[in-house]
């Protein structure tokens, strides 16, 4: 009768460990989950990222969204890229540091906007930041109106 009772605590301890098991990985999986709308504009926003890298500051342009076209000429748009990231050398790596979403932004109408903030590594300059914002336009897609690298 002993040995029955010795196993059933073992089998009690060994599914109480379980659950207990369980209910931690439950607990941490929302907290490692992403969400969808995050995961898709940051990889528009990488991808829109790439370019610029690469120097192909038109095809930035043509692959931004109308606010960024409206405001700027592709060649006027390629010299500021460029001169505003020359003097921090060539793009080394980057880490998301941030990403929210707003309906409003001062200066434009309402409407679906994305900040993603990085932290940035160039040859010259290993603490830099960049923010990429992003609008939803009317096709749904989520497209680069705004780049700020400091």
């Amino acid at each position: 009768m002993m040995g029955r009772l010795h196993s059933s605590m073992d089998v009690r301890r060994r599914l109480v460990g379980a659950l207990l098991a369980l209910a931690a990985l439950l607990a941490l999986g929302p907290a490692h989950a992403q969400d969808a709308r995050q995961v898709l504009v940051q990889g528009v926003a990488r991808d829109w990222l790439a370019l610029v890298d690469a120097g192909r500051y038109e095809d930035s342009w043509k692959a931004a969204g109308a606010k960024l076209k409206l405001s700027v000429t592709p060649e006027r748009w390629g010299e500021a890229v460029a001169k505003g990231r020359a003097p921090f050398g060539s793009f080394v790596k980057r880490t998301i540091l941030q990403t929210r979403f707003t309906r409003t932004f001062p200066g434009v109408p309402e409407g679906d906007y994305a900040v993603v903030i990085y932290r940035v590594a160039y040859a010259k300059r290993d603490d830099g930041e960049e923010t990429v914002t992003l609008e939803r336009e009317a096709d749904g897609a989520w497209r680069v109106i705004g780049y700020v690298v400091r």
